[in-house]
């Protein structure tokens, strides 16, 4: 079993890190894989709603200056997904939005893997944040795992973060309840339990 984390803040060891890490090493505690992957601070391009990823059916997008495709083959052979962003005008990062819409639309299918998210603010904006990331897993069909509390930290540093004790517990209890999770989809593929089979979408315009 194996989790990727992306990292979207342009501070590779910042504090959206630290509340990551934490994550990704409760995982491993608990018996799973884990991968931290960061967006960078080099220019990732918005979706262009080209479709040109649907129409040559290889999962890929086609711009490939960035590490968005990179992030796509990591993420096919994951089994769950945490992305981590900080809080920018109480929404995630412009980098990070980008990359996702990218990944999620030309990515193919992740129904089924397991995602969670982390925000990380010095003060406010959080659960916005945290709202707007959610949207991308329920859209994709991907179950959401939940802490005790809403998976953010608070801090100006990584030192800062690390003294908020309820939001360094809440990233210990999320990796936790997504490590039972992941070897409860495990026990059941074993059992003989399948996936959902997929449904044609149906698309309903609301002007004719």
């Amino acid at each position: 079993m194996k989790v990727l984390l992306i990292n979207g803040s342009p501070k590779a060891e910042g504090c959206t890190y630290t509340a990551l890490k934490t994550v990704a090493d409760e995982l491993v505690n608990n018996g799973v894989e884990a991968e931290i992957v960061h967006v960078g601070t080099e220019a990732v391009r918005g979706c262009m709603g080209c479709g040109m990823c649907a129409r040559n059916g290889s999962h890929k997008c086609i711009y490939t200056q960035d590490n968005v495709n990179m992030i796509i083959e990591k993420l096919h052979e994951a089994d769950g997904l945490v992305i981590g962003s900080p809080v920018h005008y109480a929404a995630a990062s412009g980098a990070l939005t980008s990359t996702l819409d990218r990944v999620f639309y030309a990515g193919g299918s992740m129904a089924c893997k397991i995602g969670a998210s982390v925000v990380s603010c010095r003060r406010g904006g959080a659960s916005a944040a945290f709202d707007q990331l959610n949207k991308y897993f329920t859209i994709a069909q991907m179950p959401i795992v939940s802490s005790n509390y809403w998976n953010q930290v608070h801090g100006n540093t990584p030192q800062e973060v690390l003294e908020d004790k309820e939001g360094i517990q809440t990233m210990q209890v999320l990796a936790r309840n997504m490590a039972w999770l992941l070897k409860c989809v495990k026990a059941g593929q074993a059992a003989g339990v399948e996936k959902p089979k997929p449904a044609a979408k149906i698309k309903t315009n609301f002007i004719r």
